[in-house]
C-alpha cells in the first residue's frame, strides 16, 4: 500500500452528452460529467521512486480544487512507489479517443485530425520508443519485460500515457490518444484517475475489407512510409523494389489480430457508450474524415460556449460542490409533472444501472438501491407499478447481455391479490414480471428467472439475485427469508431494489421483536450502491426544493432547484457529502452555512425535518 496524494478538481457540469438531442420536454439541467484531461508539466524523475503532477483539465462548467490523501492499492511493485498528484483545472481544449482495428485507416485520419485541429497526437507506441531511448525509469522498467518476452504491464503503459497527458502543450492544445486504451483494464485505470475524452471515435470496417488491406500492404523500409499494391502504389519502381511486407501481414496473423481487438474493443465500449460515435471507415479517406471533422467541431463548440458560460455564470455558492462520477448527466427537470415521461424513466434506469453495475464490478455483494421519484414513491397516489417493473427488467436484461443468470426475486404472497400482510402497492407484481416483454431471444426462463425470496430459491446457476422492494409487512417480517438467500446465495450478488425493512406494528402491536437488534443489523448490511430523493417543503408534494443523488463509487450529492422563468428550471449544485447527510447537514446547505457553524434547524429552513 502506498499513500497517493490527490489534489482533484471536481467537475459537476457539462455541455454534450447523449441527452442533448432529446425534446424540450423534459428539459435536462446541464449538471455534471466528468470530462477530465491531464494538463500540466510532468517528467519522470529518475529515482526509484517516480513523483508525477498530473493537471486534469476538465471539460466541465464549474470545478474546485479539493485536496484528498488516500490509500491506493499498487498491483505491481513498479507501482508501489509512486506517488501521484493530481491538480486538476477547466480547460476549452479537445480530448479526443480513436479506436480502430488494424488497416481501419485510424493512423491517416489521426494526422488529418491533428492537422486541423492541432491537438497533441498520443500513442502508445511512440511513447515507449521515446521512454526507451531517453532510458527513464519508466522505459528501463519496460524493458526488463520486453528482454524477457512478457508483454508490459498495464500500470506501466498507463503511467507513460498518464505522464504524457499532463504536459503543458496537452492542457493548451489539446489531446488525440490513438488506439489506447485496447483493454478494459487500461479504460477502467483512466477512469479511476478521472481521464476521459469529450468524445471516443470507432472506425468500422468490414473484416473483408481489413484483411485485403493488411494482406496487400508494403512498407518502405528506408522512409518507413506504408504502401498497397492496389489502393496506394508506390511513386517510382525504386521504392516499389526496395518494399518489404511485414511480419505480422499474412492472412493468419491478421484474423487472429482482429479476433483479439474486437474482443477488447466489446469490453471497452460500455464505458464510453455515452461519448461514442461509430464512423463508416469504408470510404474515402476525405469522406471518412468530412464525417469526423463535423463531430469534432460540434463538441469544440460547446466546450468553447461552456467555458465562455463559465466566466459570465459562475458563482461561489455554486463551486462549493464537488465531483458527482464519470456517469452523471445531470437531474432532469418536470419531475412533478405526472406521469413521467419516457426520457425521464429511461434516464433513472440508465443511472440506477451505471451505479450497480460499477459497484458489482468492484466485487460488492450485497447492495442497496433506493430511488424516490414520484412513480417509485408508494406513499404518492401517482405511484405506478410499471415503472419499478420496467427499472427491475432493465437491471436484469443488462446482467443477462453479459452472461450472467439473473434471479429475480419478490415475495412469496405478492401476486395473489390484496391479502393481509401485502406489501405496500406491490400486489400482482409476480404477474405482471411474468407477462413482461423480456426480449425476442429468450431471455426469460434461461437467463433470467422468477422466483420468490427465500434460501430455497438459490439453484447453482444462478449468478446473481435482484430483490424486487422486499419490505415488512403487518404480522409477515421478510428478513428472515432474506437472510436464509444471502447465506444460500454466499459471494453471489443480491441486489435489493427499494426495501423498506424497518419493523411495523403487528396486530398485536408488536412485530416478531425477538431479534429485533440482530434483523436491524442484518438490514443495515446491505451497502447502498444507489440513492436518489426529491426533497420538498415539509407536509408537501410541490414544489420541489431540491434533489439528494449517490451513485456508487461517489458520494451524496445536494441540489438546489431553481426556477429561471416561468415553466423553466435547472438544479443547482449545492454541496457533497462523504456520508448520508442529515436534516441539518441539508438545512445548513440550502442556507448556505459553512459545515463548521452551529447547526440549527429551526423556522423556514426546518422544512426538511421528516424527510429521511
Amino acid at each position: 500500500m502506498a499513500l497517493a496524494s490527490v489534489t482533484m478538481n471536481f467537475p459537476f457540469i457539462s455541455t454534450h452528452n447523449s441527452y442533448h438531442n432529446l425534446s424540450s420536454n423534459p428539459i435536462f439541467s446541464p449538471l455534471c460529467t466528468n470530462n477530465n484531461n491531464p494538463s500540466s508539466n510532468c517528467s519522470p524523475s529518475s529515482s526509484s521512486s517516480l513523483n508525477y503532477t498530473i493537471n486534469f483539465s476538465s471539460s466541465t462548467l464549474y470545478s474546485k480544487q479539493l485536496t484528498v490523501s488516500r490509500n491506493v492499492h499498487r498491483q505491481t511493485h513498479f507501482m508501489k512507489n509512486h506517488k501521484i498528484k493530481v491538480i486538476c483545472a477547466r480547460s476549452e481544449s479537445l480530448k479526443v479517443m480513436i479506436s480502430g482495428a488494424p488497416a481501419s485507416g485510424k493512423g491517416t485520419q489521426c494526422e488529418l485530425i491533428v492537422q486541423k485541429f492541432g491537438l497533441v497526437h498520443i500513442s502508445t507506441g511512440d511513447l515507449l520508443r521515446a521512454e526507451l531511448s531517453a532510458g527513464t525509469d519508466i522505459g528501463n522498467k519496460a524493458k526488463e519485460y520486453m528482454n524477457s518476452g512478457r508483454l508490459v504491464p498495464d500500470e506501466i503503459v498507463t503511467a507513460m500515457v498518464t505522464a504524457r497527458l499532463s504536459r503543458e502543450d496537452a492542457k493548451e492544445k489539446g489531446w488525440l490518444l490513438d488506439g489506447y486504451p485496447r483493454t478494459l483494464a487500461q479504460a477502467e485505470s483512466l477512469e479511476r484517475l478521472n481521464i476521459r475524452p469529450d468524445i471516443y471515435i470507432v472506425l468500422d470496417v468490414p473484416d473483408e475489407i481489413l484483411i485485403d488491406r493488411c494482406v496487400g500492404r508494403r512498407l518502405d523500409p528506408l522512409t518507413g512510409k506504408i504502401y498497397h499494391v492496389t489502393n496506394f502504389p508506390p511513386e517510382t519502381e525504386e521504392i516499389k523494389a526496395r518494399l518489404i511486407t511485414r511480419p505480422d501481414d499474412t492472412e493468419e496473423k491478421v484474423k487472429s489480430r482482429l479476433q483479439i481487438y474486437k474482443q477488447n474493443a466489446e469490453a471497452i465500449l460500455p464505458v464510453y457508450l455515452n461519448i461514442m460515435n461509430k464512423v463508416d471507415g469504408n470510404r474515402g479517406k476525405d469522406a471518412v474524415f468530412e464525417e469526423i471533422d463535423s463531430l469534432l467541431s460540434r463538441v469544440q463548440k460547446e466546450e468553447q460556449d461552456a467555458y465562455k458560460l463559465e466566466k459570465s455564470e459562475i458563482t461561489s455558492t455554486q463551486v462549493d460542490m464537488a465531483s458527482s462520477g464519470k456517469d452523471w448527466r445531470g437531474i432532469p427537470t418536470r419531475l412533478n409533472n405526472i406521469p413521467h415521461s419516457r426520457e425521464i424513466r429511461e434516464y433513472f434506469y440508465t443511472d440506477v444501472l451505471q451505479a450497480t453495475q460499477r459497484a458489482v464490478n468492484d466485487g460488492k455483494t450485497r447492495l442497496k438501491i433506493e430511488i424516490s421519484i414520484p412513480e417509485l414513491n408508494p406513499a404518492t397516489d401517482v405511484y405506478r407499478i410499471g415503472t419499478l417493473m420496467e427499472l427491475i427488467r432493465v437491471l436484469a436484461l443488462s446482467f443477462a447481455d453479459d452472461g450472467k443468470r439473473v434471479k429475480v426475486c419478490v415475495q412469496g404472497s405478492m401476486g395473489e391479490g390484496a391479502l393481509a400482510g401485502m406489501p405496500l402497492q406491490l400486489a400482482g407484481s409476480r404477474k405482471i414480471l411474468e407477462y413482461m416483454d423480456w426480449g425476442d431471444y429468450g431471455a426469460l426462463g434461461t437467463f433470467v428467472n422468477i422466483g420468490s425470496i427465500g434460501g430455497k430459491e438459490v439453484e447453482k446457476q444462478d449468478d446473481l439475485f435482484i430483490l424486487v422492494a422486499p419490505q415488512n409487512a403487518v404480522g409477515n417480517c421478510i428478513i428472515d427469508d432474506m437472510r436464509a438467500m444471502t447465506d444460500a446465495a454466499g459471494s453471489r450478488p443480491v441486489i435489493l431494489v427499494n426495501p423498506k425493512l424497518k419493523d411495523l406494528p403487528g396486530s398485536s402491536g408488536i412485530m416478531q421483536t425477538m431479534g429485533r437488534d440482530k434483523r436491524l443489523e442484518y438490514a443495515a448490511s446491505f451497502e447502498i450502491c444507489y440513492h436518489f430523493r426529491l426533497l420538498y417543503y415539509a407536509g408537501t408534494q410541490y414544489p420541489i426544493m431540491g434533489a439528494l443523488r449517490m451513485s456508487y463509487p461517489y458520494p451524496y450529492e445536494l441540489y438546489k432547484r431553481v426556477d429561471e422563468s416561468p415553466g423553466k428550471e435547472k438544479y443547482v449544485a449545492l454541496a457533497t457529502f462523504a456520508n448520508r447527510p442529515s436534516i441539518d447537514d441539508m438545512n445548513d446547505a440550502f442556507e448556505g452555512k459553512s459545515r463548521n457553524q452551529e447547526k440549527k434547524a429551526e423556522g423556514f429552513w426546518g422544512f426538511l425535518s421528516g424527510i429521511l
